[in-house]
């Protein structure tokens, strides 16, 4: 491997960066949508990066800046998760506790946790990717796949086994079924659904509304948000992190299975007693999942995200053998984004943490929402205000209810599960 292309792939994974800051710290942009716009901009983008490097070099260095890219949005994205309570799909479940550090003025301290954490999953996995990619290569891969049905029933029982609240299951149930049949109905049916701006995705006003609003409309009225302290210290161990690599390997290998989903079936194994440790067990499971993604992709070929969809179209098929060159260099990418992503979640979340002590909770809580309902006209239209209001109120339920809200994640888990059986076509047959 020459000296050249390492240089290359680390400026690229550089500007890749860049990318996922942007999409990670505005609400409703994900990553996946950045990584089409660089799909489509590839004949641009290929001149361009041609005039300073080998022509050869071009799939390799944007699929770098790709992979960058979706590994720094896994750090950004959930500082305005925290701050703001729009939620991006990979963060739902901590963005709950993480509100909650909020307003006892302990923002800092999710951040750092969920920085650290997404730091720990993400090296961690690009240490036990060489080996984790033979055992792969030699059947380890063709036994999981065979079990993918099972994990996702397993992962949908936990989900509604995790309502620690006695007598509750039965609203648990009900809510992982009415949010899975939104979630259903957003991804399954063909919604004529165009944005005044752009065309988004239909998850954006369904996540928001689930979880974002809710906690917007059920913030104390009138207070002040308390001022936002930070002590600049690590809020949790090595260990919190750790947790989350294993299940982040699930989260890259079987198919839809989402980092929410992921530590839905973690949480019912591995109790984390306070939320800081629970938010850096989720933030490592999805910045492993990128890495371990990757894995599979090098593996069957197969793209598990629209991420690395995008770089096996630009590398025109999968990246193969036990120590393929681009596979190393890939890892690199991860590597240098793991560190950029670590400083700017921190100084981002420094910089909102000093702003939003000083606004009023109530007018920064109606600013966010209507900016929210811009976003959602602007990227989705009409339906997409539809889905809102509609996800709004089943968000309500399990606040009057006495339920836990983490069984609202039914909405991206039973439509993966309806997937695998082949049932979505049954489904959108019963409407």
């Amino acid at each position: 491997m020459e000296a050249e292309i390492i240089v290359f792939v680390a400026i690229m994974s550089a500007a890749g960066a860049s990318a996922g800051m942007f999409s990670g710290l505005v609400p409703g942009i994900h990553v996946n949508t950045l990584a089409s716009m660089m799909l489509i901009l590839y004949p641009s983008m290929n001149a361009t990066i041609s005039s300073f490097a080998d022509p050869a070099y071009v799939p390799v260095l944007l699929s770098s800046c790709i992979v960058s890219a979706s590994v720094v949005h896994s750090f950004v994205s959930y500082v305005p998760s925290v701050f703001t309570g729009v939620p991006d799909q990979d963060n739902v479940m901590s963005m709950l506790p993480g509100h909650r550090l909020l307003l006892d003025g302990k923002g800092m301290i999710a951040v750092r946790a969920s920085a650290i954490g997404s730091l720990i999953g993400g090296m961690s996995a690009v240490m036990v990717a060489i080996p984790l990619q033979y055992l792969m290569l030699n059947g380890l891969g063709g036994y999981l796949e065979s079990i993918t049905s099972v994990v996702l029933m397993i992962a949908v029982v936990a989900l509604i086994l995790s309502e620690t609240t006695p007598g509750k299951w039965g609203y648990a149930a009900s809510l992982v079924l009415i949010s899975g049949a939104m979630g259903c109905i957003c991804m399954f049916m063909p919604v004529p659904y165009h944005g005044l701006l752009f065309d988004g995705e239909l998850l954006f006003p369904l996540l928001t509304g689930l979880f974002g609003i809710p906690v917007l409309i059920s913030s104390p009225s009138g207070a002040e948000m308390p001022e936002q302290t930070d002590d600049d210290r690590h809020p949790v161990s090595v260990s919190s992190g750790l947790k989350g690599v294993l299940t982040g390997s699930a989260v890259g290998w079987f198919p839809g299975i989402t980092a929410t989903a992921g530590a839905a079936f973690t949480r019912l194994f591995i109790r984390e007693d306070r939320p800081e440790r629970f938010i850096a067990l989720v933030s490592s499971i999805g910045t492993a999942a990128v890495v371990f993604a990757l894995i599979t992709l090098s593996v069957s070929g197969k793209g598990r995200s629209g991420t690395m969809m995008v770089v096996r179209e630009i590398l025109g098929g999968s990246m193969t053998g036990p120590a393929d060159g681009i596979f190393l260099l890939m890892l690199l990418s991860v590597a240098v984004a793991s560190f950029i992503g670590y400083l700017a979640a921190i100084r981002s979340g420094r910089g909102m943490a000093g702003f939003i002590s000083k606004v009023n909770m109530k007018k920064m809580n109606m600013t966010i929402l209507a900016v929210i309902v811009v976003l959602v006209l602007l990227m989705t239209g009409a339906w997409g205000i539809a889905v809102l209001a509609i996800s709004a109120i089943v968000g309500m339920i399990p606040i009057s209810a006495g339920t836990a809200r983490v069984h609202l994640s039914g909405c991206l888990l039973v439509p993966v599960l309806l997937m695998q059986f082949g049932l979505d076509a049954a489904f959108l047959s019963l409407l």
